[in-house]
Protein backbone atom coordinates (compact mmCIF):
# COMPACT_ATOMS: atom_id res chain seq x y z
CA UNK A 1 0.00 0.00 0.00
CA UNK A 2 1.90 3.11 -1.43
CA UNK A 3 1.61 6.30 1.37
CA UNK A 4 -1.20 8.11 -0.85
CA UNK A 5 -4.09 5.13 -0.40
CA UNK A 6 -2.90 5.23 3.51
CA UNK A 7 -3.47 8.94 4.15
CA UNK A 8 -6.65 8.22 2.09
CA UNK A 9 -7.71 5.67 4.45
CA UNK A 10 -7.41 7.78 7.74
CA UNK A 11 -10.06 10.18 8.87
CA UNK A 12 -9.57 13.97 8.96
CA UNK A 13 -8.56 15.14 12.08
CA UNK A 14 -11.18 18.43 13.38
CA UNK A 15 -9.29 21.09 14.81
CA UNK A 16 -11.32 23.36 16.37
CA UNK A 17 -10.43 27.83 17.18
CA UNK A 18 -8.98 27.59 20.86
CA UNK A 19 -11.01 29.05 23.61
CA UNK A 20 -9.00 30.16 27.11
CA UNK A 21 -10.79 28.99 30.16
CA UNK A 22 -9.53 30.08 33.51
CA UNK A 23 -10.92 30.22 37.15
CA UNK A 24 -10.48 32.61 39.92
CA UNK A 25 -9.94 30.13 42.24
CA UNK A 26 -7.01 27.76 40.97
CA UNK A 27 -4.68 28.19 38.02
CA UNK A 28 -3.52 25.99 35.40
CA UNK A 29 -1.77 22.77 36.32
CA UNK A 30 -2.02 24.35 40.18
CA UNK A 31 -4.10 22.46 42.62
CA UNK A 32 -7.34 22.60 43.24
CA UNK A 33 -9.40 24.06 46.53
CA UNK A 34 -10.71 21.88 49.07
CA UNK A 35 -14.12 23.14 48.35
CA UNK A 36 -14.64 22.08 45.54
CA UNK A 37 -13.92 18.09 46.26
CA UNK A 38 -15.46 15.52 47.78
CA UNK A 39 -13.55 16.96 51.15
CA UNK A 40 -15.18 19.80 50.72
CA UNK A 41 -18.42 21.01 49.80
CA UNK A 42 -18.35 19.47 46.39
CA UNK A 43 -19.51 22.24 44.28
CA UNK A 44 -18.07 23.00 40.70
CA UNK A 45 -15.40 26.11 41.10
CA UNK A 46 -16.27 28.93 38.38
CA UNK A 47 -14.58 29.25 35.52
CA UNK A 48 -14.22 31.82 32.87
CA UNK A 49 -14.07 31.68 29.02
CA UNK A 50 -12.65 34.00 26.70
CA UNK A 51 -12.24 33.94 22.64
CA UNK A 52 -15.99 32.53 22.53
CA UNK A 53 -16.87 32.20 18.67
CA UNK A 54 -19.67 34.59 17.93
CA UNK A 55 -21.72 31.97 16.29
CA UNK A 56 -22.23 30.20 19.41
CA UNK A 57 -25.72 28.79 21.23
CA UNK A 58 -24.57 26.97 23.43
CA UNK A 59 -21.85 25.78 25.76
CA UNK A 60 -20.90 21.81 27.25
CA UNK A 61 -18.92 21.03 29.83
CA UNK A 62 -16.97 17.74 30.69
CA UNK A 63 -14.96 16.93 33.89
CA UNK A 64 -12.74 14.09 34.15
CA UNK A 65 -9.76 12.40 35.76
CA UNK A 66 -7.31 10.10 33.42
CA UNK A 67 -5.73 9.51 36.47
CA UNK A 68 -8.51 7.10 38.18
CA UNK A 69 -7.54 3.25 38.99
CA UNK A 70 -9.70 1.66 36.96
CA UNK A 71 -9.59 4.17 33.39
CA UNK A 72 -11.04 7.93 33.46
CA UNK A 73 -13.23 8.75 35.54
CA UNK A 74 -16.15 11.54 34.44
CA UNK A 75 -16.94 13.91 37.37
CA UNK A 76 -19.46 15.99 35.33
CA UNK A 77 -21.14 15.93 31.98
CA UNK A 78 -23.66 19.25 31.30
CA UNK A 79 -24.66 20.45 28.19
CA UNK A 80 -27.21 23.31 26.71
CA UNK A 81 -25.50 25.78 28.82
CA UNK A 82 -26.11 29.90 27.77
CA UNK A 83 -23.67 31.18 26.15
CA UNK A 84 -21.36 32.90 28.63
CA UNK A 85 -17.43 34.15 29.41
CA UNK A 86 -18.29 33.23 33.20
CA UNK A 87 -19.60 29.57 34.69
CA UNK A 88 -20.21 30.18 38.42
CA UNK A 89 -19.72 28.41 41.11
CA UNK A 90 -22.49 25.63 41.47
CA UNK A 91 -23.79 26.33 38.24
CA UNK A 92 -27.52 24.48 37.36
CA UNK A 93 -27.97 26.14 34.08
CA UNK A 94 -27.86 23.38 31.47
CA UNK A 95 -28.52 19.89 31.38
CA UNK A 96 -26.22 17.86 33.81
CA UNK A 97 -25.86 14.08 32.53
CA UNK A 98 -24.94 11.03 34.24
CA UNK A 99 -21.61 11.05 35.72
CA UNK A 100 -19.48 7.64 36.73
CA UNK A 101 -21.24 8.00 39.77
CA UNK A 102 -24.01 7.63 38.48
CA UNK A 103 -25.70 11.40 39.65
CA UNK A 104 -26.70 13.94 37.64
CA UNK A 105 -24.72 16.68 39.17
CA UNK A 106 -21.19 17.96 39.68
CA UNK A 107 -18.81 15.36 41.51
CA UNK A 108 -15.78 16.58 42.92
CA UNK A 109 -12.44 15.29 42.85
CA UNK A 110 -11.73 12.26 45.55
CA UNK A 111 -8.85 10.32 44.40
CA UNK A 112 -7.75 7.15 46.50
CA UNK A 113 -4.50 8.15 46.82
CA UNK A 114 -1.44 10.46 44.66
CA UNK A 115 -2.26 13.54 43.20
CA UNK A 116 -4.40 13.54 39.81
CA UNK A 117 -5.24 15.74 36.92
CA UNK A 118 -8.87 16.74 36.33
CA UNK A 119 -9.60 18.42 33.01
CA UNK A 120 -12.10 20.85 32.82
CA UNK A 121 -13.47 20.94 28.96
CA UNK A 122 -15.26 23.28 28.05
CA UNK A 123 -16.88 23.54 24.47
CA UNK A 124 -18.77 26.19 22.45
CA UNK A 125 -21.50 24.60 20.00
CA UNK A 126 -23.55 25.67 17.36
CA UNK A 127 -26.90 24.82 18.68
CA UNK A 128 -28.60 23.45 21.77
CA UNK A 129 -28.59 19.35 21.48
CA UNK A 130 -31.70 17.21 22.19
CA UNK A 131 -29.92 14.30 24.20
CA UNK A 132 -32.10 12.70 27.41
CA UNK A 133 -30.86 13.98 30.56
CA UNK A 134 -29.35 10.21 30.92
CA UNK A 135 -26.51 10.33 28.99
CA UNK A 136 -23.14 10.45 29.95
CA UNK A 137 -19.86 11.30 28.62
CA UNK A 138 -20.03 9.51 25.63
CA UNK A 139 -23.64 10.24 24.49
CA UNK A 140 -22.44 13.80 25.06
CA UNK A 141 -19.55 13.36 23.07
CA UNK A 142 -21.62 11.69 20.35
CA UNK A 143 -23.67 14.58 20.35
CA UNK A 144 -21.51 17.23 20.30
CA UNK A 145 -19.46 15.35 17.25
CA UNK A 146 -20.40 18.09 14.48
CA UNK A 147 -21.24 20.72 16.66
CA UNK A 148 -18.10 22.16 17.95
CA UNK A 149 -17.51 25.75 16.97
CA UNK A 150 -14.57 25.90 19.36
CA UNK A 151 -12.57 24.31 22.69
CA UNK A 152 -11.01 24.97 25.78
CA UNK A 153 -9.97 23.23 28.58
CA UNK A 154 -8.27 23.92 32.23
CA UNK A 155 -6.21 21.77 33.77
CA UNK A 156 -6.39 21.34 38.04
CA UNK A 157 -4.53 19.03 40.54
CA UNK A 158 -5.67 17.36 43.99
CA UNK A 159 -4.58 15.36 46.53
CA UNK A 160 -6.30 13.70 49.48
CA UNK A 161 -3.38 13.92 52.71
Amino acid sequence: MNFHSLFAEKEEVATYAKMRVSSAVFKANDFIPRRYTCDGVNVNPSLNIGHLPKKAESLAIIVDDPDAPSGTWVHWVIWNIPVTHHISENNKLGVQGLNDSGKHDYSGPCPPRGTHRYFFKVYALDRMLEIPQSSDKTNLEQAMQDHILSFGELIGLYRRD
